[in-house]
């Protein structure tokens, strides 16, 4: 049973043959090392594994990476082997809710070693199923719409951003929330839609913050999922009606990982919720914007993931 290591050039930090390129390849001692440039890539390298009954596939990239990576493996696969997170990307988030810190390479360094000497410790964990109207169907960790849509409109607006670019912009829609800033206006405006709950249809016909995750930080110490991963055939859902200047003012709640305060809020663990747009919008996994009318979530196939701390 051997080891992967499937590589995203298409990363930010994995475009090139920089440094960092370099050092996960001397890392990767007992590894099959792929590096793939599209899903197409992606999707023959996982076939091509497939019969070698592989014991770790590591993914290094971004936290879109680990979708599409996850997706695949899931898709391919009776059993998934497990997974392990190598950074890679702009903020690669669900690394993070699994031990990364600190400089990239030192990391990674560590992880691919651990788990060659077998040091890495080994955990099941769960997953979102998401599919839409437009004939997606993939498995991630971190979904959302309205502010989350909105957000990552504006972060990838700016070339570079990053994981301060990331803070600034979060920075900006809070602190002026109660104000009437034209940011926070834009990505805190309740989005037209509708949201059924295990099968009872919420009485809001607008939201401005829909979400869910299996991880707890959603990026940047915001803990707005605070059940997340709780239960592996649920999901934890928390979706808020109010504008820009009842809910900006919230924020300290959600970085303590509390209940947002007011009337009309979904928070709650869920079998199904399924999105409905007024007409085709955006949503977010995993960093991911995507384009649909109906979105539906659920919990996902549970994966074992190999970590260090």
């Amino acid at each position: 049973m051997s080891l992967h290591l499937i590589v995203n050039r298409q990363a930010r930090y994995l475009r090139n043959d920089g440094a960092y390129v370099e050092a996960l390849r001397r890392a990767a001692q007992g590894f099959v090392v792929h590096e793939t440039r599209s899903l197409a890539d992606l999707d023959e390298v996982i076939r091509s594994i497939e019969k070698d009954s592989p014991r770790v596939v590591v993914l290094a990239g971004g936290d879109g990476t680990y979708m599409a990576g996850v997706t695949a493996l899931t898709r391919t696969f009776t059993q998934a082997p497990a997974i392990a997170l190598a950074p890679g990307g702009t903020v690669s988030t669900v690394a993070r809710n699994q031990g990364f810190e600190g400089s990239m390479s030192a990391y990674a360094d560590r992880l691919l070693r651990a788990i060659a000497s077998g040091a890495a410790s080994r955990a099941s964990h769960a997953t979102l199923s998401v599919t839409d109207d437009r004939g997606g169907d993939r498995v991630g960790f971190i979904w959302g719409a309205g502010l989350v849509a909105r957000f990552f409109e504006a972060y990838y607006a700016q070339p570079h951003a990053g994981y301060v670019g990331a803070a600034r912009i979060v920075a900006r829609i809070f602190l002026g929330s109660p104000f009437g800033g034209k940011l926070a206006k834009r990505v805190l405006t309740p989005v037209p839609c509708t949201l059924v709950i295990d099968g009872e249809e919420q009485p809001a016909r607008g939201y401005s913050l829909i979400a869910s995750s299996v991880v707890k930080d959603l990026g940047l110490h915001m803990h707005l999922l605070y059940r997340a991963g709780e239960d592996p055939e649920r999901v934890h859902v928390v979706a808020s009606p109010l504008d820009a200047p009842r809910l900006g003012p919230q924020m300290p709640l959600v970085l303590l990982g509390k209940r947002l305060l007011g009337r009309g809020h979904v928070d709650a663990m869920v079998k199904t919720a399924t999105l409905r747009f007024a007409e085709d919008d955006a949503y977010v996994l995993d960093g991911e914007v995507l384009r649909a009318r109906e979105v539906v979530v659920r919990a996902g196939p549970v994966v074992d993931v190999m970590t260090i701390r």
